[in-house]
């Protein structure tokens, strides 16, 4: 137990997409603290489980089942979260869906689903606890967004559209703020993380889906997200993969996009077949509500360094391939 965490002792923090992966991950690296966690996610039993778990480990727990779709039920949440112990302190929006499929063969309410999700989830979210914020004059609402909000991902169309989208309404909300010193918005950039979310996703490549490689724990996002409260900062790259790959896309755009997509369509030549799903998209599922997804390497983190050069030499490999390509 880091003594610095001990910030969180008795401060009230609302999560939402906490039934899993990063969200889950946040609640159980944040209850030995002893804070208020405030529980919100769509899978109702999901939330409870986390919220004994958390007790055990020495927090007070609140569950609220929520779609973050919903604004009004948003701003049900934000005043069930202050009514509980009289403020709130952070509120951190993570809920979010995924789909893969060629943009074209994958329908176009799937597209708009992952956008209200990902993109109006979020602005439902800072909506609704900003008045709150204003009236205390103070509070921190963190962003998880990914590294997919500076790199497109092929296949991903809407997924980028909305953590795009994203971006930019956080830096435009950041601005709106500066007249109120002690409210915070926080965007978080992680790169690939070994959560359920790939085994959530809707999926209408046909194909299995995995993530590649490094994939990063959940805990370290977790572990950001106490340090992001302690000390509020408006941008963080959570792996170094992530900070690398928004430069690449900064330096080099057209021919790191290709390069991803070239890497994408090699991968769903040779990855086993699986039959079509829309995932969690429209309703929470039953399955791989834990933390880990089972991709990576749990708890140590430090051990993708080995794996991060490997990804540097294939991305540098896919790049000469595909100007090999254009010529």
């Amino acid at each position: 137990m880091e003594l610095q965490n001990n910030h969180l002792t008795g401060k009230t923090i609302v999560i939402t997409g906490a039934s899993s992966g990063a969200g889950r991950a946040a609640a159980l690296e944040f209850a030995p603290f002893s804070p208020n966690l405030v529980l919100a996610a769509r899978n109702e039993n999901a939330l409870n489980e986390l919220s004994d778990e958390c007790r055990q480990l020495g927090a007070q727990t609140l569950v609220v089942p929520v779609d973050v779709t919903d604004a009004k039920a948003m701003i049900n949440l934000a005043n069930a979260a202050q009514a509980w112990q009289g403020k709130v302190d952070v509120w951190i929006n993570n809920a979010g869906v995924l789909a893969a499929g060629d943009f074209d063969k994958t329908p176009m309410e799937v597209h708009q689903q992952i956008i209200e999700t990902n993109l109006l989830g979020y602005m439902n979210g800072a909506h609704a606890i900003l008045p709150i914020f204003k009236a205390q004059q103070q509070g921190t609402i963190i962003n998880n967004i990914s590294i997919g909000g500076f790199l497109p991902v092929p296949f991903g169309a809407g997924y980028t559209a909305s953590k795009f989208g994203l971006r930019g309404f956080s830096e435009a909300l950041k601005a709106e703020l500066t007249a109120w010193p002690d409210i915070h918005v926080c965007d978080l950039f992680p790169a690939f993380l070994d959560t359920p979310g790939i085994h959530h996703a809707g999926n209408y490549t046909g194909k299995v889906l995995r993530p590649a490689p490094p994939v990063y724990d959940p805990k370290r996002l977790a572990q950001t997200m106490a340090n992001v409260i302690k000390d509020p900062r408006s941008n963080t790259y959570v792996g170094s993969l992530s900070l690398l790959l928004k430069l690449s896309h900064a330096l080099f755009p057209e021919l790191t996009a290709k390069a991803t997509g070239f890497v994408m369509r090699r991968y769903f030549k040779v990855a086993d077949n699986l039959p079509l799903t829309d995932g969690n998209l429209f309703t929470t599922v039953k399955y791989g509500m834990s933390t880990h997804g089972g991709f990576g390497l749990p708890g140590k983190p430090r051990a993708h360094r080995k794996y991060l050069a490997g990804a540097l030499l294939a991305g540098l490999l896919t790049s000469a391939l595909v100007i090999g390509l254009k010529k």
